[in-house]
């Protein structure tokens, strides 16, 4: 018991002593011994990391979780060391409600068929999204978390006791200017180089700590490469779902065009001999600027027409032709198609017997085939 107290007077009497040369320095009432340059150079270093990467962590984990209340509970489980339960994401729920919707208005109908597709494809989406938010999770957050609750930590201490080292370096550099005595300054002496070896010692401890914050950048880069790759595989996966789903309903929205020009070719289609000439002329005007079809090629069926027909030799029709603005860029695969650039704008019309998912475009003089699903067409 006797021991404890004394050394709890100790403890308080070095706790005052530092106390007293802390307050003395901010008050420009004692000397301060400064650390130089190139280790004031590694502190500043050292925090700014550790600032930068507080918001880079907090930053990505809002982009990889938006929802605040989902973030909270993760951290408690983290805390707790328990393991988060597995959550749905926002696409595979978005494809549980299409596929209940579809199945209620009836998978075969027009509406049911594209919800399923497109549910299949938020689906794929939100299993590409969990997929990514894993990868970053384990590559680049996890390290980063790792130096803050690790090595940050550690310098941390280290640096708390650095500055209680000096503390104590000071206040006995100021009792041995105060000692009048012989005996009194061979003791201030001796307990002053008792404390410049430990203050020298601690300093070295934390330099080298703070040298290792070049470790950590290198670490953090490694990561971040990592965490890059991660989210390229995301958007390239999501990409491609979207392409491949956009030509999916390309067919669906060519059947709907395809029935549109029937029934432009229909109202155009020349009337019987018998009809008065005012009656022609209202019969072969649209009534809305639609694609026209130019007539077949008489006695030739129009799957033969399109084989021996040029787009290149082909003259658009005098009226009802439309402007589209392209939506993606599309790359010539021969001299009958014509490259696109993305938002650029058009003049498009359909040829007899093509492919529903084709039209015609038109560019100054150039002229060739485009794809309707890289097209929105305007009216």
């Amino acid at each position: 018991m006797d021991f404890n107290v004394k050394k709890l007077a100790s403890d308080a009497g070095v706790f005052f002593s530092r106390a007293m040369q802390f307050t003395e320095e901010k008050l420009g009432q004692a000397e301060k011994t400064e650390l130089d340059a190139h280790f004031e150079n590694l502190l500043a270093r050292a925090d700014c990391t550790k600032n930068w990467t507080e918001k880079i962590l907090r930053q990505t984990e809002v982009l990889l979780q938006p929802n605040p209340s989902a973030r909270v509970e993760e951290f408690l489980y983290e805390k707790l060391d328990r393991k988060v339960p597995s959550r749905v994401t926002n696409g595979e729920l978005l494809a549980q409600y299409m596929t209940e919707a579809a199945n209620d208005f009836g998978p075969g109908t027009p509406y049911g068929k594209t919800l399923i597709k497109v549910g299949e494809t938020q689906r794929r989406l939100g299993a590409a999204e969990r997929d990514f938010i894993h990868s970053a999770s384990i590559n680049f957050l996890t390290p980063l978390r790792n130096f803050l609750e690790g090595d940050w930590r550690t310098i941390s201490k280290e640096r708390r006791i650095l500055q209680n080292r000096r503390l104590d370096l000071d206040a006995c550099k100021a009792r041995l200017k105060k000692a009048k005595a012989a005996e009194a300054k061979a003791a201030a002496e001796h307990e002053l180089r008792l404390t410049q070896t430990e203050f020298d010692r601690q300093a070295e401890v934390t330099r080298l700590l703070l040298e290792g914050i070049s470790s950590t950048h290198v670490n953090h880069l490694r990561c971040l490469h990592e965490f890059v790759e991660s989210q390229t595989n995301y958007y390239a996966q999501c990409y491609q779902y979207m392409l491949d789903l956009q030509k999916q309903l390309g067919s669906s929205k060519g059947e709907i065009f395809s029935g549109t020009f029937i029934g432009n070719a229909e109202s155009t289609s020349p009337p019987p001999a018998a009809t008065s000439p005012p009656a022609v002329a209202a019969a072969t005007l649209p009534a809305v600027p639609t694609i026209p079809v130019v007539p077949t090629i008489g006695g030739v069926p129009n799957t033969v027409a399109e084989s021996v027909l040029n787009p290149n030799e082909v003259k658009p029709p005098a009226s009802g032709t439309r402007k589209a603005r392209v939506l993606y860029d599309y790359e010539a695969a021969d001299s009958t198609e014509l490259a696109l650039l993305a938002d650029e704008m058009i003049t498009v019309y359909s040829l007899p017997g093509m492919d529903p998912d084709w039209l015609i475009g038109e560019r100054g003089n150039q002229k060739g085939k485009v794809p309707v699903t890289y097209l929105e067409l305007l009216s």
